[in-house]
């Protein structure tokens, strides 16, 4: 009795000791998180005006004269959306040939492993990277080079978690549409894809969210103008190097607009976010518990 005694006290301070560290991480990560969106809030809003979601930048914005950041707004949206759009068109393919084909045999796991690998890597390289290719071939910055490297970023994201989504699928639904005389291709293309389709969209807007919010790879490749891009062609502005650019700047009226400039950008975030968990929820309805 003495020793199940002993043995049920350590497990209990075992299990608080793990209780409060559980606890003690939310409260940092949560104090973290409101820290930031007060900073944000606080330093931002004041700065927030129409003008500024609905003008370009005019001559001497970047000393506190009058525009906005509209090109920075409209910039972003076409980054991330062709690159998401991209990044679909060959992930979507890879996780659906992972599950019909690889499944978790040694070539499957070696591609997952490549597919981390290229996760990890600082968005930085992938701006070095486009750079290289652009002196190599002759290009200049463009619309169409932040798209194609945003499209490399969201790729490894993008692959895996739709992995990981389609691997749960049940296999009983796989058998049955096999056992019905479906090849491979056709299980993957449409029992597939549409059972697992909500966790298919969370992965796409967690990919756009990602191609959005990112300045290093952008800055190499997309280049800066205070001008709305009108060709794949040409230099296009985006959000975060709009609040690197002004928070860089010495005047505090600018500096102000990068805090509100960042209040956009988080709300757009936001925004993906809780628009996947709602989207999710709805597309959960039509699939098989």
């Amino acid at each position: 009795m003495g020793m199940r005694k002993k043995h049920l006290q350590k497990r209990h301070l075992v299990e608080l000791f793990m209780k409060t560290i559980m606890r003690v991480s939310f409260v940092i990560v949560a104090g973290a998180l409101g820290l930031i969106l007060w900073t944000i809030i606080s330093r931002g809003l004041p700065a927030l005006t129409w003008d500024m979601v609905t003008q370009v930048p005019k001559g001497g914005y970047y000393m506190g004269k009058e525009g906005g950041i509209l090109n920075a707004i409209i910039g972003s949206a076409y980054l991330a959306t062709g690159g998401t759009i991209l990044a679909i068109l060959l992930s979507l393919p890879i996780a659906l040939y992972l599950k019909a084909y690889l499944g978790d045999s040694k070539w499957g796991g070696c591609v997952r492993l490549s597919l981390d690998v290229l996760w990890g890597i600082p968005s930085v390289v992938y701006g070095a990277f486009g750079f290289a290719l652009m002196i190599v071939f002759g290009l200049r910055a463009s619309l169409l080079a932040g798209i194609i490297v945003l499209a490399l970023i969201e790729l490894p994201i993008m692959t895996r978690a739709m992995d990981e989504v389609i691997r749960r699928m049940p296999e009983d639904l796989e058998h049955a549409a096999l056992a019905l005389g479906s090849t491979k291709f056709e299980v993957a293309l449409r029992v597939v894809t549409r059972q697992m389709l909500p966790g298919i969209v969370t992965a796409v807007l967690l990919a756009f969210g990602r191609g959005i919010g990112d300045a290093a790879s952008v800055l190499f490749t997309a280049g800066y103008t205070d001008r709305i891009s009108t060709s794949l062609m040409r230099p296009t502005a985006s959000l975060p190097l709009a609040v690197f650019f002004q928070l860089g700047s010495p005047y505090p009226e600018v500096q102000q607009r990068g805090y509100a400039a960042a209040l956009i950008l988080t709300i757009i975030v936001l925004a993906v976010s809780l628009g996947s968990r709602w989207l999710s929820a709805r597309l959960n309805k039509y699939t098989v518990k």
